[in-house]
């Protein structure tokens, strides 16, 4: 698994370094955690023993979240074998890097449903990689934080249950910020090969509890206080 972070940041490997000099980063330059590490340490529910299973699997996750969402190109990535890696969400048909890609990355590739269009109050089909990442820092400018609340296998064959959560302190779809903590609770299985790498990615979770707690601020006019709040810098997400 990746290592337990390295200088510049405590929870997640191949950020900064002589390994990553060459790296193309998505916004032009290594993403920035400090704030929602603070949040992180703050709140998490869950202190894991340095070294213990749990820290490990917990800085994975972080490591990969962060390179599929901020690392553009296949040669940058350690956490992952691109080359084998597939990723599904909710017993969907498994995608490659590739094809998830072409589900618009990101949150996009987390948030896929088949509700008919007129009963999603956010489209992922309708969304690019980058307006997806906008919308989501603005609603969460202190970022979305992680935990591992339960780890049950290790590798190979990594089974978790994680915590997401955040404050939304911007708004989110013509949705006014509301201020409250917004939470979201799944399971996930991590495959990782002879090398380490992950290889194979399965998630569960109903993202209606996270876009729930995003629609109940008061309806305005998103066009402007939207982009006027946005962060040009699209930094953290958990």
């Amino acid at each position: 698994m990746a290592s337990s972070g390295v200088k510049g940041d405590s929870y997640r490997s191949y950020l900064h370094g002589e390994g990553e000099k060459n790296t193309k980063w998505r916004y032009g330059a290594p993403p920035n955690y400090g704030a929602v590490n603070k949040l992180f340490e703050e709140l998490s529910r869950k202190i894991w023993p340095p070294g213990s299973l749990e820290e490990q699997v917990q800085n994975l996750v972080k490591t990969w979240e962060m390179e599929m969402f901020h690392k553009t190109r296949d040669e940058d990535f350690k956490a992952s074998d691109p080359k084998k890696y597939t990723f599904s969400l909710n017993g969907r048909k498994a995608v490659s890097l590739e094809e998830k890609r072409k589900l618009g990355g990101g949150y996009n590739s987390l948030l896929q449903t088949s509700l008919p269009d007129e009963f999603r109050c956010y489209n992922p089909a309708e969304e690019t990689v980058d307006s997806a990442h906008r919308a989501f820092t603005t609603a969460f400018p202190r970022g979305f934080a992680l935990e591992i609340l339960h780890v049950y296998s290790g590798p190979p064959l990594i089974v978790y249950k994680f915590r997401h959560w955040g404050y939304m302190d911007g708004p989110f779809k013509g949705h006014a910020p509301t201020g409250e903590k917004v939470e979201l609770f799944g399971m996930a299985n991590f495959e990782l090969d002879e090398h380490g790498k992950i290889v194979k990615v399965e998630f569960f979770f109903d993202r209606g509890e996270l876009l729930g707690g995003l629609l109940k601020g008061a309806s305005f006019d998103s066009s402007s206080k939207e982009a006027a709040l946005a962060c040009p810098f699209l930094r953290s997400t958990g």
